[in-house]
């Protein structure tokens, strides 16, 4: 949460990335149910209009009925178009429109039904299109963060430094960055190891996530991949939460960095 004028109120935290196929989604789902699993009430908001699936990742298929349109809208409140996970307490969902937007809301919109979302939760997640566009800039209209999701490899590390670049020039004030689905023999062919990818794309990293089955395992079984089970990402991903939340948990100690062996955190 944010403090303003010494009243707490919700934060707006954008994941987003430079190209498709970072994991920004399973991102998304995976420290929105970490938050709530730390007692946090927590609103995921699926931007991707038209390709949406953080429904899918958040084992909520059933409950992608309204959209955000109904409520930028006016046509419903905000906590009659959201639903309420059915797999944990203070998980919330608000899903993306089933089509392509031609014309996105004006950012006026946007911002106010961000600041209604502030009142109502500690915690809203933007799960943000892939690439440089208008509902990329929308789904950062007002965030207080951007965790920019890549993997090792150079082309989504060089999209992840330009995503970087905008949304630093929109004036978002926190920039951090997830590098997502680690291999270490991807690190070994390309020569390259973590403290490159910090210093390729310019952000403070907030987290590693190892290449784990477990991810899309629970997926497909539409289980949240905190309540799944416990392995490498879910620690991975628990980790993120918890500095999102402020707490100073020590970054993953792995063979990408240091050359030592990794550090696996207990919940």
């Amino acid at each position: 949460m944010v403090e303003r004028a010494g009243v707490h109120v919700g934060k707006i935290i954008t994941i987003t990335s430079g190209k498709g196929g970072t994991g920004k989604t399973t991102t998304t789902a995976a420290v929105a149910s970490c938050l709530a699993a730390l007692g946090h009430r927590t609103i995921c908001v699926d931007f991707d209009a038209g390709l949406r699936n953080l429904d899918l990742a958040l084992g909520m298929a059933d409950f992608a009925v309204a959209d955000f349109l109904d409520v930028v809208n006016g046509q419903l409140k905000l906590m009659d178009a959201c639903h309420e996970s059915p797999h944990m307490e203070k998980l919330f969902f608000l899903a993306a429109p089933p089509r392509s937007l031609r014309t996105w809301p004006d950012s006026g919109s946007v911002v106010a039904m961000f600041d209604e979302m502030r009142k109502d939760f500690d915690f809203c997640l933007i799960d943000s299109p892939a690439g440089i566009g208008e509902g990329f800039r929308l789904a950062h209209a007002g965030a207080d963060m951007s965790i920019i999701v890549t993997v090792g490899e150079l082309p989504a590390i060089k999209d992840a430094q330009h995503a970087a670049e905008e949304v630093r020039e929109m004036g978002v004030s926190e920039v951090r960055l997830l590098v997502n689905r680690a291999v270490l023999k991807t690190f070994y062919k390309t020569r390259t190891t973590i403290d490159d990818v910090i210093d390729m794309v310019g952000a403070r990293l907030i987290g590693v996530v190892r290449e784990d089955p477990s991810v899309t395992r629970a997926l497909h079984e539409g289980i949240p991949l905190i309540l799944y089970k416990k392995r490498l990402a879910a620690y991975d991903f628990l980790d993120v939460a918890r500095r999102v939340i402020g707490e100073e948990i020590p970054l993953l100690r792995t063979k990408f960095q240091w050359g030592t062996a990794p550090y696996i955190p207990k919940l």
